[in-house]
Order: structure tokens, then C-alpha cells, then sequence
């Protein structure tokens, strides 16, 4: 696909997520996106232009390239389709969010299809409702056991 860092994927996102309603970003925005100081963003912003992944103008913002925007909007998928697979199996918000930010730029494209599929899939079979009820229960279960065997109770916390 391409040979950009993490980190410069990472900008390109929040470039992309930052300049949604206005067209542009300014490096306060793209900062607020990455939650990072302003002044850190102007170095790799300006990397990035170097790259011609966007373009920077001094003062007046940032703007994604063509070139730019395809990997932006692939970055945006594949942690759109993590971060949903993951609050599917009841991983908090805020940290499927997190680890949807970190598996994104590791896992291979046939993963990520591969997940996208199974997504499709569940939103469209009827049995699913039950399927997550008792996945939901059983998580239930198992944390409870969990809690146990910190209490000293010594069962395994996979028995049924």
C-alpha cells in the first residue's frame, strides 16, 4: 500500500477527521485531534508536505493531496472497522478506540476484510441478538470468576 510511519498515519487521519467540516485543518485542530501541543504538529506537517501527502500553508492550514486522502481514508476504515468489531465484544468506548489506533496500522489487508465481511455478516443474520446475549452472559460469568480467584477462591475461571 505504502511505507508511511505509524505517526504519519496517524496525522493523516486526524488531518482528515480535523478538515471534515471546514475543507482544512489548522495545526491547532490536528492537534487537538492527536491530543498532542500545537507546535509539535508543524514538524511532521511539514514532512508530510515534503512527501506531497498534503499541503501546508503557513497560516492558512492544512489540506490533504489526492495521494494524501486515499491513505487517510483507507487509515479511517480500517479503525472504523477495528473500533466497531471491538465494542461488538464489549470492550469499553474509549478503549476500543485506543486499541483500534494501535491494530490499525499492524494488521494485514485480508484481516481487515476479513473483519469487514464478519460485520456484514452479523448485521444481517437474525441469530446474532441471541449470539451476543450469551456471549454477553458468559463474559459476565467469567469476570465474575475472575473476581473470585482474586478473592483467594482457587477455581478456574474457565470451567462452565
Amino acid at each position: 500500500m505504502h511505507s508511511l510511519s505509524r505517526k504519519a498515519e496517524d496525522y493523516l487521519e486526524a488531518i482528515l477527521n480535523a478538515s471534515f467540516e471546514k475543507g482544512y485543518a489548522r495545526t491547532k485542530d490536528i492537534a487537538q485531534e492527536l491530543c498532542i501541543q500545537p507546535p509539535t504538529v508543524v514538524e511532521m506537517v511539514k514532512k508530510l508536505d515534503r512527501m506531497g501527502m498534503i499541503t501546508y500553508r503557513k497560516y492558512e492550514g492544512v489540506t490533504l493531496t489526492l495521494q494524501g486522502k486515499k491513505i487517510a481514508e483507507v487509515i479511517r476504515d480500517r479503525h472504523e472497522t477495528l473500533q466497531s468489531f471491538l465494542e461488538l465484544m464489549k470492550v469499553p468506548h474509549a478503549i476500543a478506540v485506543k486499541d483500534a489506533c494501535m491494530m490499525e496500522h499492524e494488521l494485514s489487508t485480508e484481516t481487515i476484510e476479513q473483519l469487514r465481511m464478519f460485520l456484514a455478516f452479523l448485521k444481517v443474520n437474525p441469530q446474532v441478538g441471541s449470539v451476543m446475549k450469551n456471549f454477553e452472559a458468559f463474559s459476565i460469568r467469567v469476570a465474575d470468576r475472575h473476581q473470585d480467584d482474586a478473592r483467594g477462591s482457587g477455581q478456574s475461571s474457565f470451567q462452565s
